[in-house]
């Protein structure tokens, strides 16, 4: 009986410390976390993802409820995705796109990374982003199929963030995902686990496996492109991954939903 209780809090708090890793929620403990903590963690974000997409489908819901147009639902549900995480993921794929597109030398795009100006590229970036998400949840436009959709691409796009931080070295020796550290197998794999099992239960087994095929994809691409020009993974790198994974997921979802 003492051994449940402690699991089950053991992953509460796990999954407390996810969602103040990527959300503004005021869930975090007011304990300093233990070294490799948040690594072990990892496999919770997910869960955390599973939130944000929630609340982005219940601000749709009551959107259309209202009235109004799925093009004004999708709007006003990304709008509160982004506030519920802080547009954390949005300025590291501002973040990144800037670095990797503005700088000439490793050491340059790394400092730009770290400014929190934006550019050119980080702005075009982001009009991509929230563009084709918009346009994805507006074709969609039934509330129900909205909700599967958003969920999966937030649980998803998270799910491959421990690999990714497992697979690909740091960039530099201090940031946010230095501090992280590198989550173990066992997080990874369990992470990776839930964005399956949420995809297939929310698209289905077909459409299920053409998004772990291009968000598979995205992430190799996105890892050499990362070492090579950098010299690993920061915690921009994450945000533009599960950016990217959340386009893909809802496009998917999107086409196949026009397509019939």
């Amino acid at each position: 009986m003492m051994a449940r209780v402690e699991f089950l809090n053991n992953v509460v708090a796990d999954v407390r410390m996810a969602a103040s890793f990527v959300t503004i929620l005021p869930v975090a403990s007011s304990k300093p976390a233990a070294d490799g903590a948040v690594a072990r963690a990892s496999w919770a974000l997910p869960v955390a993802g599973l939130l944000v997409g929630l609340a982005g489908a219940f601000v749709y819901e009551v959107a259309t409820r209202f009235g109004l147009a799925p093009n004004l639902a999708a709007l006003l549900a990304l709008a509160t995705t982004a506030l519920v995480t802080g547009a954390l993921h949005e300025d590291g794929l501002a973040d990144t796109a800037d670095g990797l597109g503005g700088g000439r030398t490793r050491e340059r795009k790394l400092e730009i990374m770290r400014d929190s100006r934006i550019g050119t590229y980080g702005v075009c970036a982001l009009i991509l982003s929230f563009g084709l998400r918009w346009s994805a949840l507006a074709a969609i436009a039934d509330p129900l199929l909205v909700a599967f959709a958003l969920c999966a691409a937030h649980t998803a796009a998270r799910a491959g963030v421990p690999a990714f931080m497992a697979l690909v070295p740091p960039a530099r020796p201090d940031g946010l995902s230095a501090s992280a550290g590198s989550p173990p197998g066992r997080s990874v794999a369990i992470a990776l686990a839930l964005g399956t099992l949420a995809l297939a239960l929310a698209l289905g087994p077909g459409k299920a496996l053409v998004g772990l095929v291009l968000l598979s994809l995205a992430g190799l691409l996105l890892a050499r492109l990362a070492v090579r020009q950098i010299g690993g993974q920061t915690g921009d790198i994450l945000g533009a991954f599960e950016q990217i994974g959340e386009i893909l997921i809802l496009l998917v979802a999107a086409s196949f939903r026009m397509g019939g």
